[in-house]
């Protein structure tokens, strides 16, 4: 099968160009991505950032737990006055 018959098949023939501009735009947008990524390769650095020396996750958990512990606060400041 032929590479218009398959695009044909897959979207019909009136949507062939309107697939084709889809396509190239998220091709084009991939390509600018990974560019993106191998120009800030080597940037990120662990010394940099020890708050995730444990992970991201451990982090994300710390960050929640240290919301609740304000808003618990706050709540209790609220009840005194």
């Amino acid at each position: 099968m032929d590479l218009v018959a398959a695009i044909d098949k897959i979207v019909g023939k009136r949507r062939r160009s309107a697939f084709l501009v889809e396509v190239i735009r998220d091709e084009v947008q991939r390509m600018s991505q990974r560019d993106a990524l191998k120009a800030a390769a080597g940037a990120w650095k662990d010394d940099d950032h020890p708050e995730l020396k444990h992970g991201a996750a451990a982090r994300v958990e710390q960050m929640r737990n240290e919301s609740k512990t304000r808003l618990r606060r706050r709540e209790g400041y609220r009840k005194k006055h």
